[in-house]
C-alpha cells in the first residue's frame, strides 16, 4: 500500500460508477485499546461481500481521507483513510492505519466477491 493520492483514487471511484461491487468494510480500534487502556471500549465493524452499486463516489479531506459511495438508499462512508493499493485484481483497497501503523479502518471495492 502506499500513501493515498487523491486524484488517483478520484478517478478509480469514477470508473466504478453504475457498476455492481462488492464492499468491504471494516474498522476496529483493536483489541489494543482495551488491551493498553481497560477504561478504553473497544469498538468496531464489518461487513464483508455487500452487493453494491453507487452513483457518485467521492474522496475528500486532507488526510487522513473520508471516501462516500452514494447508493440508491443512501450513503456509505469511511473515513480516516491514509493508504491505497489497486491490486492485480483491479480491486480498490483502502485502508486507515494509525500513527503506529495498526489498522484502524480497511474499505475495499470489487467486481468479485472478497
Amino acid at each position: 500500500m502506499k500513501t493515498i493520492t487523491v486524484e488517483d483514487v478520484q478517478k478509480k471511484l469514477n470508473e466504478l460508477v453504475n457498476t455492481e461491487l462488492y464492499l468491504h468494510l471494516e474498522t476496529t480500534n483493536g483489541a489494543y485499546a482495551a488491551h493498553n487502556d481497560a477504561t478504553k471500549m473497544n469498538v468496531g465493524a464489518y461487513i464483508r461481500n455487500a452487493l453494491i452499486s453507487f452513483s457518485l463516489g467521492k474522496i475528500t479531506g486532507a488526510g487522513p481521507y473520508r471516501v462516500g459511495l452514494k447508493t440508491s438508499l443512501g450513503w456509505i462512508y469511511a473515513e480516516g483513510l491514509t493508504d491505497y493499493h489497486i491490486d492485480e485484481h483491479d480491486r480498490l483497497l483502502l485502508a486507515g492505519h494509525d500513527t503506529e501503523g495498526r489498522l484502524a479502518v480497511a474499505f475495499q471495492l470489487s467486481k468479485n466477491p472478497f
